[in-house]
Formats: C-alpha cells, structure tokens, sequence
C-alpha cells in the first residue's frame, strides 16, 4: 500500500475525532525551531479571532485496534481496510504539507492496535523526530493512550502543544454497556496526570525560565452524545467537573452518527440507539451551554435547573433569563460585568466594551448597537436610565418571539475568545 493510500483511509479514520483545537498555545517558546510558526490560534479549519482560517493533518497512526467500542467506525469488529504508518513516513508528510503550505500542524491519534505504552511510544516518536530531527515549529496536539505510564504522558506534554484523552460516554455504565474495554478510572487517571504535570511545570519555569515548557494549550476531551441514555444534566455536570478537576481547556461535543449513515457502513449493533440522524441541535444546544460555563461564569447547576434537557427552542441563557424575568431589565448605565454577562444578546467582549464606553460618554440604544450587544434578544431584557425598547411583561410572549424552531438560529463563535 502506497503513501497515498494509507493517508485517504487514515485520515478518514480520524475524522470523527472533534477534540483538535489549538487555541491557548504558546509560540513555541522554550523550543529550538528552524520552521514552522505555533500561532495561538485555532486549527482543523477553525476561524481565528482575526478572521483566519487554520488547518492541521488530523490522521491516525493507526486505524488498527484491539477495542471494540460500539459507536467506533474503527472499532475491532468493523469491516473497514486497515492501515498503518511508520514514524518516517508521518514527520516526512506532516513537513512536505507544511512547506506546501497545505496545513499549519498535525494532530495525531491511533487506535489500540498493541499495548497501550508501545501506542504512546509511536505517537511520541513522530513529535519528537518532528521537534529534535526535522526542527517543526508547528502546533502539534497529540492523543493519550489510556493506560499508558506517567513517564510517557510527561514526555508527550514536552513535544505537544495539546494533549487530550478522550472520555467519550458520560457514566461508567455507558462505557461498560458500550465501549466494555475502557475505563473511566484509567481515563481520568491520564487527565490526572496531565493536570499535575502541567502545574509542576508551571511552577518549575517560575524558578528557572529555561525549564521546558510542557502543552502549553492544555488538554481537551470529547463526549459523544446521543450513543447512551445519560440526559443533558449529566452531561454539562461532568463537562463543569472537568474543568474544575482537571483545568480542561476545552470540552467537545460529537452528535451520534446513527447506523446507515453514508460513510459509516457496519456499524450496526444492537447497543446503539435506533435514531434517524444526529442530534445536531442538542449537540448546538451543550456547546452554548459549555460557553456560558467557561467565559459568563454560569454553575452548571444554573443552566439546567434541575431540568433534564435543554430547551431546544432558545437558547441556554435566554432560558435562564426567562425563568429568572425578576431580575430584568438590567440598566446598562448601571450594571456591573457580572449582572451584564446574564443578559441575552450580551456577550463578554461587548459587556466590556459597555464598560469602557460607558465611562467616556452617553449610551444609546444605536451605541449599544454598534458594541456588538445583538438588539434583537437583549431588548427585553435592559434598559438606559428607565428607557425601554421592549418592556419584559410577558415571558411567554418573549420566548415565542425568541424562539428557534429548528434549534440552529443562534450560532457559537467558531474562535475561541
């Protein structure tokens, strides 16, 4: 099988993958580096706070895997052609794509296709050749085998921009109904490890500046969801536990791509759900959940309030506001950051350019306008010194006229900010 080959079926393998963002890296401080630039930027075809669109090799070692997980297009019992790459063969790839200018870093995962340690080893080989021999520069975001030793996760963090374990199902029992040869345990042991790593090194480069820098981006992780029975509450529990535990960078959510769709043929299995197609906007619904948990300062006990789900007809902070219209409308003269950040159609950034603007002239709802606060929701909820667009009377009439009926009308920022 030629070089070719093996990147069409190798890169395909990988694509389900939704965990390769880079944002949060450094600029490759600390490293020797003869080309390539580590921007903190986003990559796999994320768009940049500046409007730049980034891309990465996202590709597996090896699609080859021991696993036997039932969601998993390369699952052991899948009928899917095989391959594998040598180290060579991917630093020598992932430097002719770059000088071709073609991408901006490699993200790098197998399956388990031997003992999870001699897996690490090859992921690790490629970023180190990539660093020590071939001088790249690039971000590279690595994945870590499960089960692999302390020594091999500390080593990867020394190569790698990013490093992330994927925790997939959401309890112990969907792992153990549907991917039996994982454990949660060994899962969040590696994010453990990576956790600590990270905060020794940071307080190692306190003392000495020449101390190598370890994954300067973090980690991530990914869920998938809709594969397994566990409601939105669990869900955004855990995503907030991660973060708090682990100082996850980024949580990713991946809809299920149900049994007979185009691409995914053999995926048959009884342990799946029967469901007709990807739950695209309860996917949309968990990423503006997770937003308002990582830059608005909600619990994730907030969000939900004891509900199960999330609304799929507007969005998680117009909910909240909606269930909470006591506390509107909020006077923008007025309000502090935090009492700003709990208004729908106002984000972070234009909170603080309220702030700012605020102490240097008048506001009006025109100024207000071009701050980037979005009128169309935040009028029902604010007011300029007793003036009103829209008074907030009527929570039923609020959400029928902010309602999204097919669940995608709000858009997330496709950057991190």
């Amino acid at each position: 099988m030629d070089l070719r080959e093996k990147l069409s079926i190798l890169a395909s393998s990988a694509k389900y993958d939704a965990s390769c963002a880079s944002s949060g890296s450094g600029t490759g401080e600390g490293r020797k580096q003869n080309f390539g630039a580590n921007l903190p930027s986003g990559i796999c075809h994320s768009w940049t706070g500046d409007g730049r669109c980034v891309s990465l090799l996202k590709v597996l070692y090896s699609n080859v895997c021991r696993f036997d997980c039932a969601y998993c297009v390369n699952r052991a019992s899948a009928d899917t052609e095989r391959s594998s790459f040598t180290v060579d063969e991917l630093v020598d790839l992932t430097c002719q794509f770059y000088r071709r200018n073609y991408i901006e870093g490699l993200f790098l995962s197998s399956g388990i296709f031997t003992d999870p340690d001699m897996v690490m080893e090859k992921l690790i080989a490629v970023a180190k050749k990539l660093r020590t021999e071939a001088g790249f520069g690039g971000y590279i975001h690595l994945k870590i085998i499960p089960g692999s030793g302390e020594k091999l996760i500390r080593e990867a963090g020394l190569w790698a921009d990013r490093l992330s374990a994927n925790i997939e199902l959401p309890t112990d029992k969907s792992l153990q109904t549907l991917a039996p040869q994982k454990s949660g345990k060994v899962i969040f042991g590696a994010m453990e490890e990576v956790s600590l790593s990270t905060a020794e090194n940071e307080e190692d480069r306190h003392k000495i500046r020449s101390t190598p820098v370890f994954a300067p981006a973090g980690q991530s992780t990914q869920l998938i969801v809709g594969a397994s029975e566990e409601d939105d509450r669990t869900i955004i529990g855990l995503s907030g536990a991660l973060y708090r535990k682990f100082s996850m960078r980024r949580v990713y959510y991946s809809a299920f791509i149900p049994v007979g769709v185009p691409g995914r043929e053999g995926m048959s299995d009884p342990r799946l759900p029967d469901i007709s197609g990807p739950p695209l906007v309860r996917e949309h619904r968990l990423y503006q959940a997770d937003w308002l948990i990582r830059f608005y300062h909600f619990s994730p006990g907030e969000i939900l309030e004891g509900a199960p789900y999330l609304d799929h007809h507007v969005d998680p902070k117009t909910a909240w506001a909606l269930r909470h219209i006591g506390r509107f409308p909020v006077d923008v003269l007025k309000a502090d950051y935090e009492e700003l950040l709990r208004v729908p159609g106002i984000g972070a950034t234009s909170a603080r350019r309220i702030l700012e603007a605020r102490r240097l002239r008048s506001l009006s709802f025109d100024s207000l306008r071009r701050l980037g606060i979005i009128l169309k929701r935040a009028r029902y909820f604010v007011t300029l010194g007793g003036s009103f667009i829209d008074r907030p009377e009527d929570p039923k009439r609020i959400r029928r006229l902010l309602s999204d009926q097919d669940g995608a009308g709000l858009q997330l920022p496709l950057f991190d900010f």
